[in-house]
């Protein structure tokens, strides 16, 4: 079966490493913050100016003024600072982020990026995609494996305006993890219960597939 929003937060979770900084993009991405290994010294950086965000607020502890960059409430950890954006486009930009989390709405195999607009729709702007992928070495790229109409989202080559060229190097969706090398696709993990045919079904872009694929376990 298909990983929840959460199961997919928490597989990205175990990505981090002690002492990194972290930025979270808007929607999915955002959960990766409930999901930090405990005694684990991680920051969460956001663009709105924000670096130590906690877990989510509970109904008691939430404050209206503490938001992060998709303007959700969240919690400030102890050693937290609050600055203005400029100074945190100039850390982003700076490559002071150690990994970068983003969801996307497609991604190809020459790690090509298309995350801000779908034409025709109405959008408020690139935001900060094309900052964060440009000025971050390591990016994952978290977001569902086909549309809801059942076309992939993972592509020979992107269809949408892109964020970002030749940038993204692993992909966590619903069903698997990725990594882009050389042009392809390689199928890491499934997610359980799913199967190496469906995820093969399932991706338009060249994917190449192991002898053995483990599944992805959760407690």
């Amino acid at each position: 079966m298909a990983l929840t929003r959460e199961q997919m937060a928490q597989r990205v979770a175990r990505e981090m490493q002690d002492g990194f900084y972290v930025n979270l993009g808007i929607g999915i991405p955002t959960l990766v913050a409930n999901y930090i290994p405990d005694g684990m010294e991680v920051m969460l950086q956001s663009e709105n100016g924000l670096l130590g965000m906690g877990p989510f607020p509970t109904e008691d502890t939430i404050d209206a003024d503490m938001i992060n960059a998709g303007k959700q409430t969240v919690t400030a950890r102890i050693g937290a600072s609050i600055f203005s954006s400029a100074e945190s486009f100039a850390m982003i930009r700076g490559g002071h982020v150690d990994l970068t989390v983003l969801g996307a709405f497609e991604v190809d195999v020459q790690g090509n990026i298309a995350s801000w607009m779908i034409p025709g729709k109405l959008v408020k702007g690139m935001g900060g995609a094309m900052d964060l992928v440009a000025g971050a070495e390591n990016i994952i790229v978290i977001m569902t494996h086909a549309s809801k109409d059942g076309e992939s989202k993972l592509l020979s080559q992107c269809s949408l305006p892109l964020t970002g060229a030749n940038c993204i190097k692993r992909v966590l969706t619903d069903l698997a993890y990725l990594e882009i090398e050389n042009g392809a696709f390689v199928l890491k993990e499934r997610a359980p219960g799913v199967s190496v045919e469906e995820i093969v079904s399932k991706t338009a872009g060249k994917l190449i597939v192991p002898d053995h694929v483990p599944e992805m376990h959760f407690q």
